[in-house]
């Protein structure tokens, strides 16, 4: 058994599709094909066009992803490809790319949960670094995982062994985000447009509810939040570029709090030893910075994602993924029999 195999792993949940080289936790290459263009004209993902780009982009993110890791196709140990969750028709492409390169390469197949890759992406290093770091001593963590599909509370036990303690009941706190964006009209992607122009506003001018401040488990809800932002728009009826500011720093802030003080909670009665940030909301700079706060001041260390490009959806966290799953000897299967993988939009942690 290597102890640092090679692997290709693929990521097309959705609309990013993405090929990376991993060895251990070491990122050789991580190619990220964007189509934030071809949807931006729809205000949002539209699953059709995304599937019909995977299809162009998949093949030439593939052999991107070779020559930048300076490999060539048989030098690959494993083909790992995220399985779930995702939109359906995205996540098919990247499937039945991935069976054919293990056909032909007669390599294994190992399919991956994409939010397992959101959960390990702050451990991994560029090409020059560690390719397994010893962060046990880092462990118990909670992961908080936070995007536009998922917030989710999750309890590291070992590197190999996790418990979802929290989830949101509604709306996830990256598409509360977007969707307040698009009634501010501020374009698409959303969130990281509100995160730029909140920058300029005050985010006390508006008290927003903090929502399930009364439930007693770390669930999360945001549809309330959402609507509470709506009928503020309403009432004020015309808005200049200063409430815009103002609300987009207001509504982001509250996000955010609501965020942390379900986490705040959960380290109360877990205790870890460290808190671990990773979903596409990770990139955002006021939750980095108010989770660091919050980290120093219980004395956790803090990780998350130092390469920018893990923020958001990639190939390199799944392939990370796909090595501790390598290392339980989860080879989830052989060229000869792909039935049992198949796409699974709903997949749970």
């Amino acid at each position: 058994m290597k102890q640092f195999p090679t692997i290709l792993a693929i990521d097309t949940s959705c609309d990013d599709t993405s090929v990376a080289i991993t060895q251990g936790m070491k990122v050789l290459s991580n190619i990220v094909a964007s189509q934030t263009e071809i949807h931006r004209i729809y205000g949002g993902v539209y699953p059709l066009a995304a599937k019909l780009a995977h299809h162009e982009l998949i093949n030439p993110t593939y052999k991107e992803a070779l020559k930048r890791a300076l490999i060539n196709p048989r030098q690959i140990d494993i083909i790992a490809v995220t399985q779930g969750p995702g939109l359906a028709i995205a996540l098919e492409v990247g499937i039945e790319f991935a069976k054919l390169l293990s056909k032909e390469l007669n390599k294994p197949l190992i399919a991956v949960n994409h939010m397992a890759g959101h959960l390990y992406s702050p451990l991994a290093v560029n090409s020059k670094g560690n390719p397994k770091p010893n962060v046990n001593h880092l462990i118990p963590s909670i992961s908080l995982l936070v995007s536009g599909g998922h917030t989710e509370l999750i309890l590291i036990k070992s590197l190999n062994s996790f418990q979802k303690i929290g989830q949101t009941l509604d709306d996830a706190a990256g598409e509360a985000l977007d969707k307040f964006a698009r009634l501010l009209d501020l374009g698409y992607p959303g969130a990281a447009a509100m995160e730029e122009i909140a920058q300029k506003g005050n985010s006390k001018t508006f008290n927003f509810p903090l929502p399930m401040t009364q439930s007693k488990d770390f669930n999360y809800s945001f549809s309330g939040l959402k609507t509470a932002g709506r009928q503020t728009i309403e009432q004020m009826k015309k808005l200049n570029a200063n409430d815009i500011t103002n609300l987009a720093a207001s509504f982001q802030y509250a996000v955010i709090k609501a965020v942390l003080y379900k986490l705040e909670k959960a380290i109360a009665k877990y205790q870890p030893k460290s808190i671990w940030l990773g979903g596409g909301v990770s990139a955002n700079k006021v939750l980095k910075r108010e989770l660091g706060r919050l980290c120093k001041s219980k004395s956790l260390n803090f990780l998350y994602p130092k390469i920018k490009r893990l923020n958001g959806d990639n190939a390199a966290m799944i392939g990370i993924a796909a090595y501790f799953d390598y290392q339980k000897g989860n080879l989830s299967s052989i060229p000869q029999n792909f039935d049992q993988i198949q796409r699974i939009p709903r997949l749970s942690l």
